[in-house]
C-alpha cells in the first residue's frame, strides 16, 4: 500500500481523514435538492485539498461514499455518480497543476463501467513517484468488509504456501488492504455526530479524532487549519510534559534516586 512521503513539517501532522458528513442536512435546511448539497460538498472539497499542499500534508483520504450508502434512494445515488464523474472531469486539471495524485478505493466495481473508466483516466494521468498531496477517495468503501476482505486474502496465501501464518503482521495486512494509506493521524468528521461510521477501522488504531458541528457544505479552510492547529499543539504538549516530567525524573537534586 501506499506509503506516506517524507515530510519537513515540524508538527508530524503527514496523514489526515475526513468523514464529510452533513450534505444532505444542508440541502434539505436550504431548501434545495440533496444534490446540491452533494455539489456544494464537492466544492469544498477542492478548497480542502488546496489547504493541504498549503500546510504540507502528505495525504487526505475522504469518505466519500461508504458501502452502506447503496441503501439510499435511487435518485440519490444516481445524482452522485453523475456528480462523481463531472468532479472528476472538473476538478483533474487542477490536481495535475498541484501535483496531486488521485487514488480511488472500495467496491468501485458497482459504480459502472463509465466511472470506471474515469478513474482508470484519473489514475493515470495524476500519477507521481513524488506528489505534493496524495488525495484517497473511499468510493463503496466498508471498514469491516475491508478487514474480512484482507482477512480472506491472507488466509488463502497461507493455504497456498505464499506465506506463514507466523509472517502475518501489521505491515502485511495494510499490504493486502484497500486502503492506500497504512497510518491515519487525524480524523475530522463533521456533521456533529460522534461515530466513525465504519471508516477506515484498521487505519485509524493511533489517530486523534475530532467531532466538528459544522455540516460539511458550511466547512472552511479556516476550519481545517483550527483542527490541525488543535492536533498539533496538543501533541506538542503531550511531548513538551514528557520532557518535562522526564527532567524531574532524573534530577538526582529533586529525586536522589532518579525516579518518582
Amino acid at each position: 500500500m501506499g506509503q506516506p512521503k517524507s515530510n519537513n513539517n515540524q508538527n508530524s501532522l503527514k496523514n489526515v481523514a475526513i468523514i464529510m458528513d452533513g450534505n444532505g442536512r444542508w440541502a434539505k435546511n436550504n431548501k434545495l435538492k440533496i444534490t446540491k448539497g452533494h455539489e456544494k460538498g464537492v466544492g469544498v472539497v477542492k478548497d480542502i485539498v488546496e489547504e493541504c499542499v498549503t500546510q504540507n500534508i502528505n495525504t487526505l483520504t475522504i469518505y466519500a461514499f461508504s458501502s452502506e450508502n447503496w441503501s439510499r434512494p435511487k435518485s440519490e445515488i444516481d445524482g452522485i455518480k453523475t456528480l462523481i464523474i463531472k468532479a472528476i472531469s472538473d476538478q483533474v486539471p487542477e490536481l495535475i497543476d498541484q501535483r496531486v495524485k488521485l487514488n480511488f478505493f472500495g467496491d468501485i466495481e458497482n459504480f459502472g463501467s463509465k466511472i470506471i473508466n474515469k478513474i482508470d483516466k484519473a489514475h493515470k494521468d495524476t500519477f507521481l513517484s513524488n506528489p505534493s498531496l496524495e488525495l484517497n477517495v473511499a468510493l463503496g468503501y466498508g471498514g469491516r468488509n475491508d478487514i474480512i476482505n484482507t482477512s480472506k486474502i491472507l488466509v488463502k496465501k497461507v493455504q497456498d504456501r505464499e506465506i506463514k501464518i507466523k509472517d502475518i503482521n501489521e505491515d502485511i495486512f495494510s499490504q493486502h488492504s484497500l486502503v492506500p494509506i497504512d497510518n491515519i493521524d487525524l480524523v475530522i468528521r463533521t456533521g456533529g455526530d460522534r461515530r466513525l461510521s465504519n471508516f477506515l477501522l484498521f487505519q485509524i488504531a493511533y489517530a486523534e479524532i475530532m467531532f466538528i458541528e459544522k455540516l460539511w457544505p458550511d466547512f472552511t479552510k479556516e476550519d481545517f487549519i483550527s483542527a490541525i492547529l488543535t492536533k498539533v499543539i496538543t501533541t506538542y504538549t503531550i511531548r513538551k510534559l514528557i520532557i518535562f516530567i522526564g527532567a524531574f525524573k532524573y534530577d538526582t537534586r529533586i529525586f536522589p534516586n532518579g525516579s518518582f
